[in-house]
């Protein structure tokens, strides 16, 4: 995956961490996106991909920052995210690609 950068990290009470990563842009439009690990033992996670809670654009890649920052600091956003995230892939059947948040367009796909 060429062309994400991680913009922000930080640790979870009780295990795991959020991230914020800049995804490819285009036409001057920013992309960025909030994910969740929820594992605490690194070794649990290969072959998992983390939850993505929230995904952004915007005309500046601040702007698209500072909103999902406040997600990424606020425990209670979360979770909310999370539960989002858990309702969706019930719905769909358990994927955890539900609704195309948890890969880029072109990913894993052959």
């Amino acid at each position: 995956m060429s062309g994400i950068a991680v913009l922000f990290t930080r640790d979870l009470p009780g295990g795991g961490f959020v991230v914020i990563e800049a995804l490819p842009g285009e036409d001057g439009v920013h992309r960025a996106r909030v994910s969740v690990e929820r594992r605490s033992d690194p070794g649990r996670r290969l072959g998992h991909r983390p939850p993505v809670i929230a995904t952004l654009e915007g005309p500046s890649r601040n702007a698209v920052f500072d909103e999902l920052y406040r997600i990424a600091v606020d425990n209670v956003a979360i979770a909310r995210g999370i539960m989002r995230w858990q309702a969706e892939r019930r719905r769909d059947g358990g994927r955890s690609d539900a609704i195309g948040r948890d890969r880029e367009p072109g990913e894993g796909e052959d």
